[in-house]
């Protein structure tokens, strides 16, 4: 099997990592877009969420990430203990993720379910592939926003549709490839086809954020149900 080779540096990344909560067990953060999740093995990537943390809360791990351009609510652990427990939850599937986005179109119909399965080929590195017989299950659910015109520097108008998009499983770029899949890719997405056309205007971030995120205290048993605004509108 060919050896895959991760070439990307990324850039600078000037904004904070928001903490909206925080006790002696776990943090929830607010990730800004264009931030590791975690440290790249290139010394030209050691900023990341987990690199900034842990010189605030020592011993803190990650217990999911979010892709370098998207932005959103992580929930991080502060002991090792605390990590299995969430860690547990997420592989149960007991978490729920609900994420807000803007895609290329109009979606013709208000809500609908992607069942395809996603596969990594070292081929196609970072691409991720839909593929049914290697790949591993997936599913999400997206529910139409609204959908609307975005007028362009040139004038032309840009159709987007602002949906929230529900994974019920957690496959690398798994959001991103199953829109592109729709037929209407996350704007700004440079990996499945959502950049707009040069010339007409800068292209966006990735418009992915994670909005919501839901478990349950490892340690209260209480029922948290954390929430973050979309900076791109709801």
């Amino acid at each position: 099997m060919s050896k895959i080779i991760d070439t990307f540096i990324a850039p600078p990344c000037h904004d904070k990592v928001e903490i909206l909560y925080q006790d002696e067990h776990l943090v929830l953060i607010n990730k800004p877009t264009g931030l590791l999740s975690l440290s790249g093995k290139n010394p030209q990537n050691i900023d990341s969420v987990h690199h900034r943390l842990v010189q605030i809360f020592p011993g803190c791990t990650l217990v999911h990430r979010l892709d370098f351009g998207t932005s959103g609510l992580m929930v991080i652990a502060r002991n090792k203990a605390i990590n299995a427990a969430l860690c547990q939850q997420f592989s149960q599937r007991t978490v729920t993720k609900v994420y807000s986005a803007l895609l290329c179109g109009h979606l013709h119909d208000n809500e609908g379910v992607i069942d395809a399965a996603i596969a990594k080929d070292p081929a196609l590195f970072p691409l991720m592939s839909i593929c049914e017989i290697h790949g591993k299950p997936a599913r999400s659910d997206y529910r139409v926003v609204e959908r609307f015109y975005h007028e362009l520097e040139n004038g032309s108008l840009l159709p987007l549709t602002r949906v929230h998009l529900t994974p019920q499983t957690g496959r690398t770029h798994q959001l991103r490839i199953h829109c592109q899949l729709l037929g209407h890719p996350i704007l700004g997405c440079d990996l499945y086809g959502g950049l707009i056309s040069p010339g007409t205007e800068h292209t966006p971030r990735l418009m992915l954020h994670a909005s919501e995120l839901h478990f349950t205290h490892p340690v209260s048993g209480e029922s948290i149900k954390a929430s973050n605004a979309s900076p791109f509108g709801t």
